[in-house]
């Protein structure tokens, strides 16, 4: 039931961290994924990685804050029989770290374009494609911020908590095109995007006295979570979020 033999998968912000360990899941698991980043040397190396392993991968650069560069990404992707039955809406984007009465405009701007602007124009782009073809899994990654606003993050943890109110809207108007839409929620996890709260041994200290579990979690412990809801495993789970925290949401 996890097996993604003959399946395309898209995996934004695949060049390290969690959307690395997902595109590396899906490929294991018989996916052709296209890793894409702003950036697209760090997905060349995932991709070739992959490659190596035996898997099937291809890198492509992809600036989700840039509607004009995800429709073309989406386009010549179509054209090379391409379209991914599989989304991980995974990029995101969090430059600034304070109290949101002193955030600049372009700071703000940066965020919600990245976080919800990019991920609903992945999904338009990626959905009209799978609806076509007779249906595909769309799986947004969001944080547990989206439930609980963190200090110093509240306009990412508002962006978050948009990304759940969005896998629901589009799950309820897509169910009828064979689309599923699902919402993963990571805790704390040890990445270079969270290194500014798991590197500050205050910080850090203060969130594992509220997770459960009392660690931090690894990218390679997410991933699996996107593979059940990516995979027919889930094929009776639509608009559902599901929370991968070490108990934190508890």
């Amino acid at each position: 039931m996890f097996d993604l033999a003959g399946r395309t998968a898209l995996v934004s912000g695949a060049s390290r961290g969690i959307g690395e360990s997902i595109a590396r899941l899906l490929a294991a698991q018989g996916a052709h994924v296209v890793c894409s980043s702003r950036k697209v040397e760090g997905c060349e190396a995932v991709a070739a990685s992959i490659r190596g392993a035996g898997g099937s991968a291809e890198a492509i650069a992809l600036h989700v804050g840039d509607p004009a560069a995800i429709e073309a990404a989406f386009a010549a992707l179509e054209a090379r029989d391409r379209a991914p039955s599989i989304l991980v809406n995974n990029a995101a984007a969090n430059p600034y770290f304070g109290p949101m009465l002193d955030m600049d405009l372009a700071s703000y701007e940066k965020t919600v374009e990245v976080n919800l602007r990019g991920y609903f124009w992945s999904t338009v782009q990626a959905a009209k494609r799978m609806k076509s073809r007779g249906g595909g899994s769309i799986v947004n990654i969001a944080s547990v911020n989206a439930r609980r606003a963190a200090p110093g993050q509240g306009i990412y943890s508002m962006t978050k908590a948009g990304i759940v109110n969005m896998t629901e809207g589009f799950a309820k108007e897509l169910a009828q095109h064979g689309i599923r839409v699902n919402c993963v929620l990571p805790g704390l996890t040890e990445t270079k995007f969270a290194s500014a709260l798991t590197g500050n041994p205050k910080i850090l200290g203060m969130m594992l006295q509220a997770i459960p579990l009392a660690r931090v979690a690894q990218p390679d412990e997410i991933a699996p979570a996107v593979l059940f809801l990516a995979s027919d495993a889930a094929s009776y789970v639509t608009g559902a979020t599901l929370a991968v925290d070490g108990g934190y949401l508890a």
